[in-house]
């Protein structure tokens, strides 16, 4: 797959935290599960830059982090084993500092990926946000090529949660197949587990009924 923006990848440093915050913020500000989130679009900017600042700093310590040469998109990668990763208090501690009073909310949409998360290694993409004055320019799409040639090339496979339709049929569009959609409740909005199988020769279809659940997320 070939794409054509006029700009390059390369790995993000902790100089890049600044700039790339706020790009975090304004990707992830409007839709379903934001709206479901923090209903008040005033006070969800305010926890999303606490909230999105935690996570960066957690990619960049504990992951991966893409970038682009304009710092106009990012991707927060993953490398997970077949065993859960235990959870920290003093990230969870962080996450409520962070979240207030919205928190139980962030909790219990971390709860829902942790049981449908693909008990098996995998390379997991947490984050992939656009600029909103680059989105539809190629943009996502030249981060996930790059990530996923590297990925290929240990013939890892991938997984992610796509929280929307346009999302979920973006990557549909990179190889990924789409499970049934989870939700954190009743009220809240469906959300897709999505995996893209190792490019070794197929076996990555053996796990297909593994990685994508049945509904078990209410």
């Amino acid at each position: 797959m070939t794409v054509r923006t006029g700009l390059g990848v390369r790995r993000a440093t902790q100089p890049d935290a600044r700039p790339l915050l706020p790009m975090l913020v304004d990707a992830f500000l409007d839709g379903p599960v934001a709206d479901w989130l923090i209903p008040n679009r005033t006070e969800r900017r305010v926890v999303y830059y606490r909230y999105f600042r935690l996570m960066l700093d957690l990619g960049l310590r504990h992951g991966r982090v893409d970038t682009t040469t304009n710092l106009s998109a990012v991707a927060i990668w993953y490398r997970r084993g077949a065993a859960p990763a235990p959870a920290d208090p003093a990230h969870l501690q962080q996450l409520d500092l962070a979240c207030g009073k919205y928190a139980p909310k962030f909790h219990l949409l971390d709860a829902v990926f942790a049981a449908n998360h693909p008990p098996m290694p995998h390379d997991y993409l947490a984050y992939l946000a656009v600029d909103p004055a680059w989105q539809g320019r190629g943009v996502g799409s030249m981060l996930l090529h790059h990530a996923h040639k590297a990925i290929d090339a240990e013939a890892r496979p991938a997984y992610l949660e796509a929280s929307n339709t346009r999302n979920r049929d973006l990557y549909l569009r990179h190889g990924y197949q789409a499970g049934e959609p989870m939700q954190a409740s009743s009220e809240a909005p469906p959300l897709w587990p999505m995996w893209r199988p190792p490019n070794d020769g197929g076996v990555g279809e053996q796990v297909r009924t593994v990685m994508l659940p049945h509904r078990r997320s209410r």
